[in-house]
């Protein structure tokens, strides 16, 4: 099982480098997130082993036990909904927050960050499909969001934007919606918000992540691909 963990994150790795030299992009200008929620701490280890750095917690709960138990220092990132009561879980752990979607989480990121005198790097999550059962703004109030959190909180540094596309048979579905929130990013990006950079664009799952780095992403997020099915 071990060899197979570490086989498939190569296999994805070597789509995502294929991907980016077809479409002229550099693949350095892509992080693979592996995304290990729910899976046990062994296989982050496994693929430690191979130099893998990045992973994505859905839980606040889960990432912070897992920051504190794993065998060599790696970037985890909080890719789930966080409520505000689990911020103080990760607000030390998460190299980046990605799903950041309201002025109330942003203030207690603020809050838990002042009080341990840290800079959080953080991502606004856009519902940019406007599907019901998912958190984010709408694309239209990116913009606001953005200057208002930058023009409050000083322990915050807005990097770019994250979605989560829905769940297609056929990813070329997304392509709209990936090529929208590139757009939607050069468009904020244009603004030159004080402390705002927007040099992340974290989208694009095991079912749609070639798209998604066709149209800009330069963070995609797999889980399934790597690790198998959840149980």
């Amino acid at each position: 099982m071990s060899e197979t963990i570490q086989e498939r994150y190569k296999e994805v790795r070597e789509k995502i480098d294929e991907t980016c030299k077809r479409v002229g992009r550099d693949p350095s200008e892509v992080t693979l997130i592996a995304v290990s929620k729910t899976k046990p701490l062994s296989d982050i280890e496994k693929l430690i082993e191979i130099n893998v750095n990045d992973f994505g917690e859905n839980r606040p709960q889960e990432l912070k036990e897992k920051f504190e138990a794993v065998s060599t220092p790696v970037r985890f990132h909080q890719i789930g909904h966080l409520q505000t009561n689990k911020v103080k879980y990760i607000i030390n752990k998460a190299v980046l927050i990605h799903s950041v979607d309201s002025m109330k989480l942003a203030l207690m990121i603020e809050k838990e960050a002042a009080k341990r005198d840290l800079h959080v790097d953080v991502l606004i999550e856009v519902n940019y499909a406007e599907e019901e059962s998912k958190f984010g703004v709408k694309k239209e109030e990116a913009l606001q969001l953005i200057k208002d959190i930058s023009s409050s909180f000083r322990h915050i540094h807005i990097k770019g934007l994250m979605t989560i596309a829905p769940f297609v048979d056929d990813p070329e579905e997304n392509r709209p919606i990936f090529k929208g929130m590139h757009e939607l990013l050069l468009d904020i990006k244009s603004e030159n918000i004080d402390n705002v950079d927007m040099s992340i664009l974290s989208m694009g799952m095991t079912n749609d992540y070639i798209v998604a780095i066709e149209e800009g992403a330069t963070m995609v997020r797999v889980g399934t691909a790597i690790f198998g099915e959840r149980a």
